[in-house]
């Protein structure tokens, strides 16, 4: 049975400065330290997230893979920048009557502003237990997955236009980091094409593209290592988890639970005074004196009974709502696992469907392309066939003018052009007959052929 593998997609966010998403990534299981990738807000951020990815700081950059862009992300972002909003930044300046509105550098602006400049997404699949034994050629197949990864990135988010991919082998498990620019387009205010960080990955957007990104990746990695590994189902994480709380059913449960709790507090209370009433029972029990009549049977008063009694009855009503608590919380368990199955199963097949949709469309759209071709063809058709009226208009004027020189009015000359032609290959037999033959009309072959037809059927009905 092939090893289930992890799978974790990660963007950067400011967030991830606490000190909270710093242990998160301290004691990641993959071993990395990557996880915490802060948000890139200016110059700055920009500047140290090139020298944590590139290595620049270290002796061990022939453990890194840069797959997309080259060995300077500053001037990768920066020239993203310029491909992408320098027409806009052009158009916005020639509308600014003022100067001091006017815009001389977009990424400088973006970096005195409070918004991000860029986004770090870190994708790794599979964990340290899995990584741990592998050896380097098997590691450094995982270039070809995280190609095909970048790839789907860019199929899946086309706004999210990527400036540069390096991949890291120096730590316990292989991961890429992929640096790119979120772009808005037709904005109301300011330049119509901006940076937009937040328009761009909204929680149920970053949801949906992870899920899609999690199928390619282990598409990908079956493809290129010839095996057949499943996913592991998602865990709670940063920008990755659909909440089991979101779910209906849940809540109700969980109401359920809640009462539940309620009742196993109201048990917890009882059971203090169960062990007060405890040491009670211990002292009638230790104070009971034989009769006189048999020293095995035990005197106890009325009221000692009753305390027993009580004391039975409430141990009784304590375990019964102990064990309905314990119970539905194994049936709690139970649920969260199956809602999480269920809503994996649901977003694979919402993904596979989006995949038919999409394969729909460009067959809508190739038929569209065709549909313009025939109507083309045909209009092309009805030109063809009105020209041919007009030849066929122009023959049977022709043809009937020699026909009635040569044939009624004996002019030696319309015969004598009329033998050249036919010598010549212009005229045909047909052509020529009619020119020289008093007794044919002056009809086109098809003509000819729809009025034999015709006199055929005619005679065939009698």
């Amino acid at each position: 049975m092939e090893q289930e593998l992890a799978y974790s997609f990660h963007l950067g966010s400011d967030k991830n400065k606490s000190k909270i998403a710093k242990k998160v990534a301290k004691d990641n299981v993959s071993g990395t330290t990557s996880l915490a990738n802060n948000a890139i807000q200016n110059a700055k951020n920009l500047s140290d997230v090139n020298k944590h990815n590139l290595r620049d700081y270290d002796n061990q950059t022939e453990l890194i893979r840069t797959i997309y862009g080259t060995n300077d992300i500053v001037n990768d972002v920066k020239q993203v920048y310029l491909d992408e909003f320098e027409q806009a930044r052009i158009e916005y300046n020639n509308k600014q009557t003022r100067n001091d509105r006017k815009i001389d550098n977009y990424f400088t602006k973006v970096c005195e502003s409070q918004n991000d400049i860029a986004c770090e997404i870190i994708i790794e699949l599979g964990d340290m237990d899995f990584w741990n034994d592998k050896d380097e050629r098997y590691r450094l197949k995982m270039v070809d997955v995280y190609n095909e990864q970048v790839k789907d990135l860019i199929k899946i988010v086309p706004d999210f236009k990527i400036a540069n991919a390096t991949i890291h082998f120096d730590e316990t498990s292989p991961h890429i980091h992929v640096i790119g620019v979120p772009v808005v387009e037709n904005c109301a205010r300011g330049m119509k094409k901006q940076v937009g960080k937040s328009k761009l990955f909204t929680k149920t957007l970053l949801t949906e593209i992870q899920d899609k990104m999690r199928n390619a990746c282990i598409k990908s990695y079956n493809k290129f290592y010839e095996v057949n590994t499943r996913l592991k189902e998602k865990q709670k994480g940063r920008n990755q988890d659909i909440n089991v709380k979101d779910m209906g059913d849940y809540r109700e449960i969980k109401k359920q639970l809640a009462k539940k709790e309620q009742r196993l507090e109201k048990a917890n209370t009882q059971t203090k005074i169960l062990d007060n009433t405890s040491q009670d029972i211990d002292k009638i029990i230790n104070n009971l004196k034989p009769t006189k009549l048999n020293k095995n049977n035990m005197v106890i008063s009325s009221e000692d009974v009753q305390k027993v009694k009580n004391y039975m009855r409430d141990v009784k009503e304590i375990t019964k709502t102990v064990r309905s608590v314990n119970d539905l919380n194994i049936a709690i368990k139970d649920f969260e696992h199956s809602a999480f199955e269920i809503a994996h199963k649901n977003r694979s097949l919402k993904y596979e469907i989006e995949l038919k949709d999409n394969e729909i469309g460009n067959l809508k759209k190739e038929l569209s392309t065709k549909d313009k071709i025939i109507g083309k063809l045909q209009t092309e058709k009805e030109k063809i066939k009105q020209e041919l009226q007009k030849f066929k208009g122009f023959w049977h004027s022709i043809m009937s003018h020699f026909h009635k020189r040569i044939c009624y009015d004996k002019d030696n000359n319309y015969k004598i052009v009329s033998d050249d032609l036919y010598k010549n290959g212009i005229f045909d037999d047909n052509d020529n007959e009619i020119a020289n033959n008093i007794y044919r009309k002056v009809t086109i072959p098809d003509e000819n052929k729809q009025i034999k037809n015709k006199k055929k059927n005619n005679d065939t009905r009698f």
